[in-house]
């Protein structure tokens, strides 16, 4: 998530529809096995946090208060006041300020384990966002064929995680690509017309992780997590090019917000043919809703807690950029923070099922 949001209205604006544009819901796929996902007492629910911005925030002068007023780190914030036991941290090649750079993620994932929160890093594979709008290679791999961009992909995922390895991080999930409804690393990572090439490329990063993290779950990661027939459409090509990957992860930001009952039913309903059909797990990696709608986010994040994960469908749910304040970085509003302190929202992360 980033300045698509705003793109995407734009693009609606001028009726722009086709499968990696739509997020509307299908009915079930009939091609099912009978595999389901693991109990909820054998697991715990992730209630994760990406704050990728956090460094850049800080830089800028912001500050995060606890709902008393007490000004407090933000990570610690989020663990000891909104429940949150997990940090998602996105990885650019080589940004223009640093930011989401190896050293700036390093930054942020020592925060993280010294409070003792899991862990996932999200490759883009750009210098810059990844998201359907935005999957074209990066300028230094720009020159590459196929087998050059899966030895770059193995070699800056090793770099990467090495470099945590080293001082004792151990991420529990690593993202292969960012939003990838029709692959990466375009023009030669299209999915649509090239889903060998894209499937060895997740490969590639797959093995790579496992080389260096054995136990960290490896995600694909797709936008629109109501819309089956997005999913399908990918996993069905990564499935016939033998694809290694370990978990399915979503995007999830409901609009309207009025609406956010069906998105969220959608959602779950994807997330049971998903495991059946493709023998994996399911995490809700990022989720999002308008920061003055704090109330109806509530309510979003515990039906995905209590009906998502509590009956065995998601592992566990992420919030996007919670800490962002109103309109952040280009117009981001799906923060769910109010003058440095948290909403309501994150507390559905804590209540108990009613």
């Amino acid at each position: 998530m980033n300045t698509r949001f705003l793109s995407m209205l734009a693009a609606l604006a001028t009726g722009t529809l086709s499968l990696f544009a739509s997020c509307g819901a299908d009915e079930p796929s009939a091609d099912a096995s009978t595999q389901q996902p693991p109990a909820t007492e054998e697991r715990a629910f992730i209630a994760g946090a990406d704050v990728g911005w956090l460094t850049q925030l800080e830089h800028e002068g912001h500050k995060f208060y606890t709902p008393a007023g007490e000004e407090k780190e933000c990570m610690e914030l989020l663990r000891d006041d909104c429940g949150i036991n997990a940090i998602r941290l996105r990885v650019w090649l080589n940004p223009a300020d640093g930011w989401n750079g190896k050293e700036d993620v390093l930054a942020k994932a020592r925060r993280a384990k010294a409070l003792g929160l899991d862990l996932m890093i999200d490759f883009h594979f750009r210098d810059t966002w990844a998201d359907p709008g935005q999957q074209e290679v990066p300028a230094e791999w720009a020159s590459l064929d196929i087998a050059g961009l899966k030895d770059a992909v193995a070699t800056h995922v090793t770099d990467v995680l090495g470099a945590m390895k080293s001082e004792g991080i151990a991420p529990r999930w690593v993202q292969i690509g960012n939003e990838t409804p029709n692959g990466m690393l375009f023009p030669l990572g299209n999915a649509t017309d090239h889903p060998d090439n894209f499937a060895s490329l997740v490969t590639a990063g797959y093995d790579a992780s496992k080389r260096v993290f054995p136990d960290a779950d490896v995600i694909v990661h797709v936008d629109c997590g109501n819309d089956e027939e997005r999913f399908t459409w990918l996993f069905d090509r990564l499935k016939e090019h033998n694809a290694r990957y370990d978990m399915i992860g979503m995007s999830l930001y409901p609009w309207p917000a009025e609406k956010w009952q069906d998105f969220a039913r959608d959602c779950l309903d994807n997330a049971r043919l998903l495991t059946a059909r493709y023998g994996k797990p399911v995490m809700i990696c990022e989720v999002g809703m308008p920061y003055n709608e704090p109330d109806k986010a509530y309510d979003l994040l515990k039906y995905l807690k209590d009906e998502g994960w509590g009956k065995g469908l998601v592992d566990g749910v992420f919030y996007w950029e919670p800490e962002a304040p109103a309109g952040y970085n280009g117009g981001y509003d799906k923060g769910c923070f109010d003058n440095g302190r948290p909403t309501r929202a994150l507390s559905a992360f804590t209540d108990r099922k009613q």
